[in-house]
């Protein structure tokens, strides 16, 4: 009996101790080794732009992009601007709206504006990949007068957005929130809409066809050749004042593939596709086609049918 209690002591001490390590009376952890103590994640402050807006970054932005990033793109490329008239009337602010597949976009649509409206436009960039370093940020900053935008989702974003609008600064968006990873547009997000109709500006739809296939996702210089580039504008959108976002949002994305399928048919067949809205988003294929269809070279305009396609 003696040795029994004994034993019934020794056992129960041994549990003790294995309790007293974090571990059940199996001798098991309860939670994995690398398992950490919750703690509250503190919110990140957004790397301040103001400083891009002062007239000593704007004398030096004229300088960077100008002089250097302007000149490499023209280039590098043979870009061609498609229905720049539009831009004649333009005053006040607006938002921009463009399909987003490669880091020439920016570039490219900032070169193609004249240059009053291109020194009063602020460029939303993805904070989690523009502004994730110091030098990269300040860099994007100066450079294309960037402001870092959450791609998640956050109310500070679009509250700089707003007040920049108010402030007289056009914006320039993507709506898809990131770069195309096979060449073709996805659906919009509803941040751009949501500052237009709140705000009460226009949204300039606006088209790039041929950069996927000049310089793709993960590409850092465009290919050799000076391969075809377009920026193809369309007329600014007003919201209804009955109109809601998601509506608005809708007859932006209708414009947005009447002015792909302009660019690969003509004007009128443009205005009669039926599934206009679904061309940017390619054909219904393997990723393999998708991509092989996307990176197909851009004639140059001068092959290109006129407006009336003879048949």
């Amino acid at each position: 009996m003696s040795g029994g209690r004994k034993g019934g002591r020794m056992k129960l001490a041994e549990e003790v101790r294995l309790l007293r390590r974090g571990r059940d009376w199996r001798g098991r952890a309860p939670a994995p080794r690398s398992a950490q103590p919750w703690q509250e994640v503190p919110q990140s402050r957004p790397f301040p732009t103001e400083w891009a807006r002062t007239p000593l970054a704007i004398a030096a932005r004229k300088v960077a992009f100008d002089g250097i990033l302007r000149t490499v793109t023209w280039s590098q490329t043979r870009p061609e601007i498609h229905g720049a008239d539009v831009l004649d009337e333009l005053r006040g602010p607006v938002v921009f709206v463009a399909n987003h597949a490669s880091h020439l976009d920016t570039p490219l649509i900032l070169g193609s504006l004249p240059v009053r409206i291109r020194n009063r436009v602020a460029v939303a960039a993805a904070a989690d990949y523009f502004f994730d370093a110091r030098w990269r940020a300040v860099a994007t900053a100066l450079t294309f007068n960037a402001f870092p935008i959450e791609r998640r989702g956050s109310g500070g974003a679009l509250d700089l957005a707003s007040e920049l609008l108010q402030d007289g600064w056009s914006l320039l968006i993507y709506p898809e929130g990131t770069r195309s990873t096979d060449g073709w547009a996805r659906r919009f997000r509803m941040g751009a809409s949501l500052l237009c109709r709140d705000q009460g500006v226009p949204a300039v739809p606006l088209v790039l066809r041929g950069t996927y296939q000049a310089m793709p996702r993960g590409g850092f210089w465009p290919k050799k050749g000076r391969p075809v580039v377009s920026v193809r504008y369309g007329k600014p959108l007003d919201p209804d004042p009955d109109e809601s976002t998601s509506a608005f949002n809708a007859r932006l994305e209708d414009e947005m593939g009447r002015l792909w399928v302009e660019h690969d048919e003509d004007w009128w067949t443009s205005l009669h596709a039926p599934d206009r809205r679904r061309a940017p988003r390619g054909p219904d294929a393997s990723e393999w086609r998708r991509k092989w269809e996307s990176t197909r070279p851009e004639a140059p305009s001068s092959s290109h049918h006129r407006i009336w396609r003879r048949r």
